[in-house]
């Protein structure tokens, strides 16, 4: 399980693939607001699934 205010998967999934500038800022900088924090969950979604089919590859 991750816990809160472990970012070390930010780090890992922008190596990962490439992303907007906005969606790279907020992984670098944290949520200002509501919104950032919706994306971020998004993005950490988006994170897992691409961290399992990597997986999956390697097995």
């Amino acid at each position: 399980m991750t816990q809160w205010n472990d970012k070390s998967w930010q780090k890992e999934f922008l190596n990962m693939k490439s992303h907007s500038p906005s969606d790279a800022k907020l992984l670098m900088g944290g949520t200002k607001g509501l919104k950032d924090s919706w994306r971020l969950g998004v993005l950490h979604v988006e994170y897992e699934r691409l961290k399992k089919a990597q997986e999956q590859q390697q097995q």
